[in-house]
């Protein structure tokens, strides 16, 4: 496989057998709660959450360095990452003995920079995004004369990659769609390679970030676009590879674009139904299900979680807003007299509707009220969105005049 080509079916088979035993050959797990609320006929789960640093780039990380001339392995790499390649590069140049330097930019998360540090390269905080990172890792490639490993548009990645679509026809050949998350397209660019190349009639579709749609604009001759805060940042990428790019245009039947609603509508919904924790970019597969029902009615599909590395504040953080979303969870703001017994019986009518108070917040200064009169806010977990209906009306009826002020359903 020369430095220049694309990587063709045998390539990937050798990345397989290159790299068993060293990463993890992970589960592709049905998920029929999810097909029936989406209205799919099957869907399953390729769980690349399960590596050991959590992510697909263990595969394309190893295959690379174990690609290395003995002179270069001495010689050490350099990449740059924010994340998962960064934990996959250190990891397995630990395994391989080859030293490593990874650069990351300065901003990146306390928790990222010491899981890559714990493998033990030279890590170094250089620049204020990923793209001033990889200027900066380049001229020290240059530099040091080190091996400089790409997070993506390299075709030796691209094989290690595209292992995965192996294993995903060999657990279930009869999918008619593959759903895949697009950051720089190595990823999605390994598997439309070995699916296509094994059963055409499989048609693939990418994902992106609404706010990072680099490759979406790219093959559609849109100028680039990107920007903003996402909770997609594994895939918030500027630039799309060329190598990678080529693969997509001649294999990839459609980019689709999720919001970031959505995004965290689909983490959650992950936890909730299949138990499978994925960060942003790895639920971003099954966000485009929520947001294109349409493409994927009635079809069998099947998704790639491809990272699970997502902070727990924020993970816990989506979960409490994802009961909120589906009414399970709401705030009310209940307007009482202010004399002794009237909270209890407030909160006896809230027992009876069978809602549970998890919280109470009592407002006496609020001076849009008369001086007799108060206002609370009350933290009622519920069953569903209609179940808060239920209790505001019951509320209402008893004369505690009530509205909600959290969100109502995510279908709302």
């Amino acid at each position: 496989m020369t430095e220049i080509a694309k990587p063709t079916l045998d390539d990937i088979r050798r990345a397989a057998e290159a790299i068993k035993g060293h990463v993890v050959r992970t589960p592709f797990v049905a998920a029929p709660r999810l097909a029936k609320q989406l209205g799919l006929a099957s869907l399953r789960v390729k769980l690349e959450n399960q590596q050991f640093t959590g992510s697909f780039k263990d595969r394309g990380s190893y295959y690379k360095l174990r690609s290395l001339s003995a002179d270069e392995a001495k010689r050490g790499v350099i990449a740059m990452s924010a994340g998962n390649h960064a934990q996959g590069v250190a990891y397995h140049a630990q395994r391989l003995g080859i030293p490593a330097t990874i650069v990351m930019p300065e901003g990146t998360p306390f928790t990222k920079i010491e899981r890559t540090a714990s493998f033990g390269p030279r890590v170094i905080l250089k620049g204020d995004s990923i793209d001033a990172a990889a200027v900066y890792a380049r001229e020290l490639a240059a530099k040091e004369n080190l091996v400089f490993v790409h997070p993506y548009d390299d075709p030796y990645i691209v094989a290690g990659q595209g292992t995965i679509g192996l294993e995903i026809l060999e657990d279930d050949p009869e999918l008619d769609y593959l759903v895949i998350p697009i950051g720089g397209g190595g990823l999605i660019s390994g598997i439309a390679t070995a699916v296509k190349a094994l059963k055409p009639g499989i048609d693939i579709y990418g994902v992106e970030s609404d706010l990072y749609p680099s490759m979406h604009h790219a093959i559609n001759q849109i100028p680039p676009a990107n920007g903003g805060q996402t909770l997609a940042d594994g895939i918030a990428v500027k630039s799309p590879g060329a190598l990678t790019r080529a693969i997509v245009e001649q294999h990839v039947r459609e980019v689709l674009l999720v919001d970031e609603m959505t995004v965290e509508r689909a983490v959650g919904a992950l936890v909730e139904t299949q138990r499978i924790v994925a960060e942003g970019a790895g639920a971003a597969a099954l966000a485009a299900i929520m947001c294109h029902p349409g493409a994927f009615k009635g079809c069998r599909v099947g998704i790639v979680v491809g990272g699970g590395n997502i902070d727990s504040r924020l993970l816990s953080q989506i979960l409490v807003r994802t009961l909120v979303l589906d009414g399970r969870m709401a705030t009310l703001r209940i307007e009482i007299v202010d004399q002794p017994g009237v909270m209890s019986t407030l909160t006896r009518v809230i027992g009876q509707a069978g809602g549970n108070i998890m919280d109470i917040t009592h407002h006496r200064l609020f001076v849009d009220l008369p001086v007799k009169r108060a206002e609370v806010d009350v933290l009622v977990e519920t069953r569903n969105a209609k179940h808060v209906d239920e209790i505001i009306d019951m509320l209402d009826k008893t004369g505690f005049p009530t509205r909600r002020l959290s969100s109502h359903s995510a279908e709302g």
